[in-house]
């Protein structure tokens, strides 16, 4: 157990998310981005987005990120909380990384119908996006994002 607890501990201090941006799926206007590192644990990060992103029919999102440890599956699972309750929840496989190695992966969440779609002023400072990091079943970090629509 001792061993599986440094392997995540040696993986958490050799990641850092670089920066990351979120795009419009049809048209590849960014939207939004930031060098903030937000795979930090322990805190509760802040991002302003335009609430424009809450319109697209598709949002890309970039996330440039290096690693000091090989990681055999890397992976991300993400829950959106709208006031500590389960709104949406994705599963992203990015797959191998390789020791010392700085990665770009990209990908596309498709939105929910518009008749679904809440307001920004209801979802603003209201929505958690939560994203636990993985190598494989091996839990690395958990990440906090509170999002305010501007």
């Amino acid at each position: 157990m001792a061993d599986i607890a440094q392997r995540a501990e040696a993986i958490r201090t050799g990641f850092k998310l670089n920066s990351m941006n979120l795009r419009d799926g049809e048209s590849g206007k960014i939207l939004w981005q930031s060098d903030e590192d937000l795979s930090t644990p322990d805190a509760v990060h802040d991002a302003r987005v335009p609430k424009q992103i809450l319109k697209c029919k598709s949002v890309s999102r970039e996330i440039n990120f290096s690693s000091q440890e090989e990681m055999q599956s890397f992976r991300l699972h993400q829950r959106v909380l709208f006031k500590g309750n389960l709104l949406e929840e994705w599963h992203f496989d990015f797959g191998f990384v390789m020791p010392g190695s700085t990665n770009t992966w990209q990908s596309v969440i498709d939105a929910a119908p518009e008749s679904q779609m809440m307001s920004a002023k209801a979802l603003t400072g209201n929505v958690i996006i939560e994203t636990l990091f993985y190598d494989g079943e091996l839990l690395i970090s958990t990440s906090r994002v509170c999002v305010h629509y501007v």
